[in-house]
């Protein structure tokens, strides 16, 4: 990846999907445990267990797509944001001093309100000027240019990107949990359980996590760019899902003036064709808007 640059999205799926839930991982956490505390283990193995086994429990939540995920992760528990920015920005220190040219980006999840944002780029800032600083470090005064960015997938993100737009270099659409919480959709459910009748039956014309609900989604899409351009006319968007490797919504993205897709490896052969022939129909459609003035 030299001189290209690099986005990193923090961890964004909920907690207890990190976690071990029972039987040899938990009995091994447990181990890993008490060793760091230099406890016996043989004499503490089942009290450290049970202790364990509850705080995994308390963690799990009734609908954890839409719980403590995201930002609200790093809001909670600061230290898990800290430690991901740490990691992120001393390896761009140690590329930059190998002579590395590296361009790293900060991705902070799943915020829906303006202070979420603010919260989480402190830590990361707080982070970085520490990095910078440390006395210890041998590479003490290097600077990295990071860029900070947020990902639109919540509908309020949408609605106040420009507030938004003033803390960020860049959005990333996340438009398959825009979807889901635009449409009141859980993917997995829906897709295994009415999705394919409400096909049949006309409710939509296609699965709206292959092909990006134009009418819906799009418009909140629109107008996170708009609003988002209104505060900072070089905002930088683009997209970031399923979405981004399907020629129909790649089309629709193009025309809403988004600067990127990003997809899944097998799917970008598909995306940059389609990418390709939106930019040539868009060209011949204003070229022939000329001819016509």
């Amino acid at each position: 990846m030299d001189g290209l640059e690099v986005t990193i999205r923090l961890l964004d799926p909920p907690l207890h999907e990190f976690l071990p839930k029972e039987g040899p991982e938990l009995s091994s956490l447990c181990d890993d445990l008490l060793k760091s505390y230099h406890a016996k283990p043989a004499g503490q193995h089942m009290r450290a267990h049970k202790l364990l086994q509850r705080r995994l429990e308390g963690l799990n939540e009734t609908n954890p797509m839409m719980g403590l995920r995201g930002c609200r992760l790093g809001i909670r528990h600061p230290d898990i944001t800290a430690m991901q920015a740490a990691a992120i920005i001393e390896a761009a220190v140690e590329c930059q001093a190998e002579g590395v040219a590296v361009y790293p980006s900060i991705m902070i999840p799943l915020v829906g309100f303006e202070e979420e944002l603010v919260n989480q780029l402190r830590v990361v800032r707080d982070v970085a000027e520490k990095i910078f600083n440390d006395s210890n470090n041998s590479n003490r005064g290097s600077r990295i240019d990071i860029k900070v960015g947020t990902m639109i997938e919540v509908p309020r993100a949408a609605l106040i990107s420009a507030q938004l737009a003033q803390h960020c270099d860049f959005f990333s659409v996340g438009s398959n949990d825009l979807t889901q919480m635009t449409l009141g959709f859980s993917r997995d459910d829906a897709e295994a359980k009415f999705m394919s009748e409400y096909i049949k039956e006309g409710i939509i014309p296609h699965d709206p996590f292959d092909s990006l609900d134009v009418t819906g989604v799009g418009e909140l899409i629109k107008l996170a760019v708009q609003r988002g351009r209104s505060t900072k006319p070089n905002l930088r968007i683009g997209i970031c899902g399923e979405h981004g490797g399907d020629p129909e919504s790649i089309s629709f993205f193009n025309g809403a003036d988004l600067d990127y897709v990003s997809c899944s490896p097998l799917r970008v052969p598909v995306a940059r064709l389609a990418a390709a022939q939106a930019q040539i129909k868009a060209r011949a459609s204003l070229a022939n808007d000329h001819c016509q003035d």
